[in-house]
Parts: structure tokens; sequence; C-alpha cells
């Protein structure tokens, strides 16, 4: 015959280790997160690196707790629908995306799998987003779009720097998101009129597009050069970094990683930095938050830095006042 108090007291016991057991289970599970960007693996390590260590100090370890998908497109835009069906594929609970090809081709792919974007344009009117605030759908994250004034910063800088500037090559992506072209165009015909500079612009498609815009440089000859954000220019940082090198212009580049790939300056937020704040997002999407109760975050960050180990390369002179006032000087 059962005793009554100890059956109840065992009932008790096991209602109580039930959610534990139920809590441990969950704790031994081993999450999947895709993660698709437009670049080379060679070109976006250093980011993805950044990423990784950013979900490992929320908890979340590759190999123990969690696996990490990585698809690098190289380049090749026509591959990311591929990829992107892949990791639906392989179970991926959360894709995380850079750029807004990216986005875009996980967004075809999934309209249920939460996508964490990071380094996307003006993702609202590209239509990745209904709002900042207010996402919607399955998409969220965080965006490299900037206030209007960035462009004025940046080319106020460049003017600070080297006052004897008027006339600047404004290098523009042309094959990149219409919305985010026209935007390009309409904020730096602004601020170089504000600054009473004269703008020459550059437009490209591609890497192909590179070697006859600088022979057109070297025929027009403008005072200085400056390199929008582009993801397209981020993944050929280094061709890039070497033909304006060649001109022994002074330049302004639009990404951080592209004054540390021997630009001479740029003023930019940091793709590290938005790659950790990622690792934010999914945390809080693994621990059950909905994408679209997440608002969509703006760069908070910009660093000044400047090489002037390029500088000197290049025989040009930068005042004491302008690397006293830099983030960061490359020596």
């Amino acid at each position: 015959m059962i005793d009554r108090r100890a059956f109840l007291a065992g009932t008790g016991a096991v209602l109580l280790a039930a959610p534990l057991v139920a809590r441990a289970q969950q704790e031994g599970k081993v999450h999947r997160i895709g993660y698709l960007t437009v670049p080379s693996r060679e070109s976006a390590q250093g980011v993805a690196n950044t990423f990784s260590l950013g979900l490992r100090d929320l908890g979340w370890i590759e190999g123990q707790n969690l696996v990490i998908e990585y698809r690098f497109a190289a380049s090749n835009l026509d591959r990311l629908s591929d990829l992107s069906a892949e990791l639906v594929r392989l179970g991926s609970e959360v894709i995380v995306a850079g750029a807004n090809a990216a986005v875009v081709a996980a967004k075809n792919a999934t309209r249920t799998i939460p996508i964490v974007m990071f380094l996307t344009v003006d993702p609202v009117g590209s239509g990745l987003v209904a709002s900042l605030a207010r996402p919607g759908g399955n998409v969220t994250g965080l965006t490299t779009t900037a206030g209007s004034e960035i462009y004025g910063k940046q080319l106020q800088l460049l003017k600070d720097t080297f006052p004897q500037v008027g006339r600047i090559a404004i290098f523009i992506n042309r094959a990149g998101p219409a919305h985010a072209v026209a935007r390009v165009l309409q904020e730096t015909e602004r601020a170089t009129r504000a600054l009473g500079l004269q703008r020459q612009l550059v437009e490209v498609r591609g890497p192909n597009d590179f070697d006859q815009a600088f022979a057109a440089l070297a025929v027009t000859r403008p005072d200085a050069i400056f390199v929008t954000q582009d993801s397209m220019f981020y993944q050929h940082r280094a061709r890039l970094v070497q033909l304006v090198a060649k001109t022994r212009l002074p330049a302004m580049w639009g990404l951080r990683d592209q004054a540390e790939a021997g630009g001479l300056m740029a003023y930019a937020t940091d793709l590290k930095d938005l790659a950790r704040r990622a690792a934010g997002y999914v945390d809080k999407i693994l621990k059950g938050a909905k994408p679209a109760d997440l608002p969509v975050e703006q760069p908070n960050k910009f660093d000044f830095v400047i090489n002037l180990k390029t500088a000197k390369a290049l025989g040009l002179t930068i005042p004491p006042s302008l690397l006293a006032r830099a983030d960061e000087v490359i020596q």
C-alpha cells in the first residue's frame, strides 16, 4: 500500500523538478544561426569575427550552444538567392544579413524566420521595414544610414584638413539601390554647395569601371576625392586605396575599414560595432523576442580616423589641430 503523504511528496517533487528539467533541456539546446553577407570571406572575416565575439560575450558559444552557418557571396549578387534558401533548409532560427541585397534575398527566402540586418542603407526607403520604430514583419536590426548631416561632416573635415580644396571628385556606385543613390546625390550636392565646393561626380557600377574612372581623373584633376559609403567600395577597398594613392590627392573615405586599409582619412561608423550590436538582436530573439517588436537602430558612434602613414607616403601634411581632433591616428 502506498503511503499517501509519501505519494503527494513524491508528486510534488516531480512537479517541481519538471520546470527544472525543461529549463535544462532548453539550455542544452544547440541553436543554429545563418550569416549571409555580400563580400568575400577574406574581405568580411573581421566583421564576422566581431559578430561571433559579440555573441560569446552574451553567452552564446560556437560549438557548445550555437552553430553559425557562414555564407559569403564574394560580391556575386546572383548567389544570394541560393545561399539564402540553403540557410533556410539548414533550419536557421535567425538569419543575420549584411547589406541591402543580402537582406532582400533572405526576406524573399522566408517570411517567418527572423532576419537581423546590420549593414543596410535606408531600410525604410528600400521597403525592408515599415518604420524604424515599428519594423513589422520578420526583419529588424541596424542600419548604416545616419542623419543627412553625415556627408557635410565628412566633407567639412576634408576641407578643414586641406583648405585649398575647391573641386572634389565624389565616387558613387550607380548600381546600388536607386533610393540610396538618389539620397547620396541629393545630400552631397547640398553639402558641397554649403561648403563652397565644386562637385565632380564619378559614377561607377562595379570594379571593372575603376580604371576608366581614374583615367578620367588624370585629365580633370580634381583637388580631392571622396569615396562614399557603399558595400561595393568596401569589398574592393584594397584596390581602390591603391588607385587613389596613385593620384596623390587627399581623400575622405566613407568607411573606417577603408582608412585602416590605407586610405588617408575616414569619418564613419565602425562596421564591427554594428556587427557587435547585431549580436544583441540575435540574443533577444533566441530568448523569445519578436523582430516586429524590436526597433531598428541607427549608428550612434562615429570615429574620425587619420592614416598618418599614408599622409607621409603621399607627402601630405596634416595640421596638428586636425590630428588632435582625430579619434584614432594610424602611425
